[in-house]
């Protein structure tokens, strides 16, 4: 195992009427004029904002408000939300939605305290040391973004969707009705169960494989979603399956399924490609790739996946060929997110083939020109990258 700091700040807030905690919450992290951050018309139509509006009124906090947040958070929304913060003099911000808000809120946060550009933080010029302090209201349970340190923003131009990590950027508290969860459709749904799968499988396949408390957490995780996620579906008002789905969402990314592991990230890195260039759903430009990375760096740690085909996927293990048994895993894996309406293949996922220009671009992209490597369990280099969208495609 690896060496570990195990930091997950974030004060939670969960089950019904959890929204009667946000004005006390506020003052107890000391803001005192705020920011309420939200997307498109689902936050309104549900009354939740008028919830979170009423609360901050009669507690008396001043706020402001900033929607229009859209899948695949832009930065020029962030760059609004900075000037606004600035000309207002706000100090808090509170973010109502998924993690397409709870990102662009933070990412506000890492640039309302900086002198320079805040893309500098996502394009590896910088790291943020102090943010303002950010807090969310969560709806769409996918991401992680409600515990974890970091977001992803999208620039328009030249469609670059880039990370930033920063403890300090954590959110403060989080409320977490499973509730405010039942009117989500089904494919938001859908792509939220798989991100928070690959948030888990993203620490799972690491080199270090010594971690026994880790792994049993990571795949009591994966399998608490493989059982619940088919009955959310179904009864979508199911308040206990859409509890599990809620906190494994959070717990799949607060880093604890990473201690004592260094992980892979190389699917959500070059996930975010696809949603570059294609503005798809990220859950399922995940599931579109996914099963083509495992069979790629499969001959790296075959007892790696064969363990999870077991020990997840409920997979008999034939001894005489764990190869033969970690490929039905990885089939397996690709039925659960058929099962449940994701795609297994780019073609899948856009509606037509991908072409080897856009392959080789996408490739481009993600290596940086060739400057950048992905992946911990398998490095991968810009020719390893084509070949794997080849294969997904």
């Amino acid at each position: 195992m690896v060496d570990f700091s195990y930091h997950a700040p974030t004060e939670v807030v969960f089950g019904k009427n959890s929204e009667q905690h946000i004005a006390a919450l506020v003052k107890k992290y000391g803001g005192t004029k705020l920011l309420l951050h939200y997307g498109g018309k689902s936050a309104e139509k549900s009354g939740l904002l008028d919830v979170v509006r009423g609360q901050l009124n009669d507690a008396g906090i001043p706020f402001v408000e900033l929607g229009g947040v859209v899948p695949n958070p832009l930065l020029s929304k962030v760059y609004e939300g900075i000037d606004l913060c600035r000309r207002e003099g706000v100090d808090f911000l509170l973010a109502v939605g998924g993690g397409s808000v709870i990102d662009s809120a933070k990412a506000i946060s890492f640039g309302l305290p900086y002198d320079g550009d805040v893309w500098d933080f996502f394009t590896g010029k910088g790291t943020p040391k102090v943010a303002t302090p950010v807090a969310c209201v969560l709806t769409i349970p996918a991401a992680g973004s409600e515990m974890s340190n970091g977001c992803v923003i999208t620039k328009a131009e030249g469609a670059l969707k880039r990370s930033c990590d920063g403890s300090a950027g954590r959110c403060k508290f989080a409320i977490m009705n499973p509730e405010r969860t039942y009117t989500l459709p089904p494919f938001q749904t859908a792509c939220g169960i798989t991100d928070m799968t690959m948030h888990t499988l993203e620490r799972y396949f690491s080199q270090e494989d010594d971690m026994t408390l880790t792994d049993n957490i990571a795949e009591a995780i994966l399998r608490t979603i493989q059982d619940v996620g088919p009955e959310v579906l179904r009864n979508p008002t199911d308040y206990r399956s859409r509890a599990q789905i809620m906190w494994a969402g959070s717990v799949a990314h607060n880093d604890l399924t990473g201690c004592g592991m260094s992980g892979d990230w190389a699917t959500h890195d070059m996930e975010h490609e696809l949603s570059g260039m294609f503005g798809v759903a990220h859950g399922a430009g995940l599931a579109s790739l996914w099963g083509s990375w495992a069979r790629y760096v499969l001959p790296t740690n075959v007892s790696r996946f064969v363990r999870l085909a077991v020990n997840v996927m409920h997979v008999a293990n034939d001894f005489t060929d764990p190869k033969a048994t970690a490929l039905k895993g990885i089939e397996a894996m690709e039925r659960f997110f058929h099962s449940i309406g994701m795609p297994t293949s780019i073609h899948e996922l856009i509606g037509r083939e991908v072409t080897d220009e856009e392959i080789h671009e996408l490739a481009r992209k993600c290596s940086h020109d060739g400057s950048h490597t992905v992946g911990g369990f398998l490095v991968l280099h810009r020719e390893d990258m084509e070949k794997i969208y080849t294969m997904a495609k």
